[in-house]
C-alpha cells in the first residue's frame, strides 16, 4: 500500500509551470526546508546559496516536489543536480521545520556575516556586524492548529503499546506529538530571542523590550475544528471558502501570543491592535526601510 497520491499530476504541473527554472533564478529570496531520508539529516534549499554555487542550485521543481513529499500522502522524491555528485532522497522538510521561522532567521544571519565578510575585504577593515533581533523583522505565519489539549493523559497512554502510538482512534499520536512539539519548540527559541514576556498579567514598563516584542508578529489559527477544515488535502471549493473566511475572522481578532507555562495561543490587551492592524504596520515600517535603503 504507498501513499495517498501518486504525486503525477503534481510533478506533472510543476514541470509545465516552472520549467528549468532554477532556485537561483527566484524572484525573491527563499529559504525552503527538505529532509533527506538516506543520509537522514534536514536540507536547506536557499535562493543566496544557489547564487553563490552552481552545485546547490536544483530546479526549483525538484526542491517544490521535496518539500511537498508529507509521508503517508505523496512519495518521496529523488534528483540530482548538475555537477554535483549528490543524489538527494527528499520528503517534506516539515519533519525536521514544522515551523521554518527559526530556520529563516538563523539563515538570514548567516547572509549577514557574508555580507559582513565581503565588506570587509572590500574595505580591508574590520567588519562590525552585531548579531541581534533588533536587525529583525520577522511576521510568522501559521497554516493553523487543531491542537487539542487533554486529548491526551498518563493514565491511558501509560497502556499503549507501539500500535496505538502509531494509530489510535484515527489519529496518528506519536506523529502529532512530534509535530507539535517541533514547532512548540520554535516558539520557546524566539520567545527567549525577542525577550517576550509570556505572562500576560505581568508589566515591567521596559521600554526596550516592548519594542522588541513589536519586531516579532505571529499569526495562527489556533482553533480549527471540522475534520475538512483541519485537513492537509481537502481542496473543494467548500472548504477553500471556508479556509478564507478563517482567515478573515483570523484578521480582525486581537494580536495574540504563545504563553509558554499553558500552550496556548492568548489575546493580548486589545491595545495592541488587530492582526490587520499589526500587518499595516509591519508593512509601513518595510516600507519607510526600504526607502531609506534605497536613498544610500
Amino acid at each position: 500500500m504507498g501513499p495517498r497520491y501518486d504525486g503525477e499530476y503534481l510533478k506533472e504541473l510543476l514541470d509545465k509551470e516552472l520549467g528549468v527554472v532554477t532556485l537561483k533564478q527566484t524572484l525573491t529570496q527563499v529559504i525552503i526546508p527538505t529532509y533527506d531520508i538516506k543520509r537522514l539529516f534536514p536540507v536547506i534549499f536557499t535562493t543566496a546559496e544557489a547564487k553563490m554555487d552552481e552545485l546547490n542550485n536544483p530546479l526549483l521543481a525538484d526542491v517544490c516536489l521535496s518539500t511537498s513529499a508529507a509521508p503517508t500522502y505523496l512519495p518521496s522524491h529523488k534528483f540530482g543536480i548538475e555537477g554535483n555528485s549528490n543524489i538527494f532522497h527528499m520528503i517534506d522538510g516539515g519533519v525536521a521545520a514544522n515551523n521554518p521561522t527559526l530556520t529563516a532567521i538563523l539563515h538570514e544571519k548567516k547572509a549577514m556575516i557574508i555580507r559582513s565578510e565581503l565588506e570587509t575585504e572590500k574595505k580591508n577593515k574590520e567588519a562590525k556586524l552585531k548579531m541581534s533581533p533588533k536587525k529583525l523583522l520577522v511576521l510568522s505565519l501559521g497554516t493553523g492548529s487543531f491542537k487539542k489539549i487533554g486529548k491526551y493523559d498518563a493514565e491511558d497512554t501509560a497502556k499503549w503499546g507501539i500500535l496505538s502510538w502509531v494509530h489510535k482512534n484515527k489519529t496518528t499520536p506519536i506523529i502529532d506529538i512530534f509535530s507539535d512539539a517541533n514547532a512548540d519548540m520554535v516558539d520557546i527559541h524566539l520567545a527567549t530571542m525577542f525577550q517576550y514576556d509570556h505572562d500576560l498579567h505581568k508589566n515591567d514598563g521596559n521600554k526596550k523590550d516592548n519594542h522588541r516584542k513589536k519586531d516579532y508578529l505571529r499569526i495562527q489559527a489556533a482553533d480549527l475544528s471540522g475534520d475538512e477544515l483541519c485537513s492537509v488535502d481537502i481542496a473543494t471549493k467548500e472548504n477553500l471558502e471556508n479556509l478564507e473566511i478563517v482567515g478573515e475572522k483570523l484578521l480582525d481578532e486581537t494580536v495574540s501570543r504563545v504563553n509558554l507555562k499553558t500552550g496556548r495561543y492568548e489575546k493580548l490587551s486589545s491595545k495592541k491592535g488587530t492582526n490587520r492592524e499589526a500587518l499595516v504596520k509591519f508593512a509601513e515600517r518595510l516600507s519607510k526601510e526600504r526607502k531609506l535603503r534605497l536613498s544610500g
